[in-house]
């Protein structure tokens, strides 16, 4: 939530992505009651974020990618625009 998503909750909890105030394109889904996320799940949430590489899921998951670091990546791989 920190990093610019907003929670819609339905069965499982989306994440969508805002910036100023305006949804992107980016988005994810999460199953509650799941402890553990497998590899090929991580995978999934990888590309729906718009991540390279598994190094930059875990730095967006554990905190040391900012929100302004993961928008400002977004932005210089042309996947939003502002």
């Amino acid at each position: 939530m920190k990093k610019g998503f907003v929670q819609k909750e339905t069965h499982h909890s989306y994440y969508l992505l805002f910036v100023n105030g305006k949804k992107t394109s980016i988005r994810t889904r999460l199953s509650h009651g799941s402890s553990e996320y497998g590899s090929n799940l991580l995978s999934m949430i990888k590309k729906q974020l718009s991540l390279e590489t598994m190094e930059e899921l875990e730095d967006l998951i554990n905190c040391p990618m900012s929100g302004e670091a993961y928008v400002e990546l977004l932005l210089e791989r042309n996947v939003i625009k502002l």
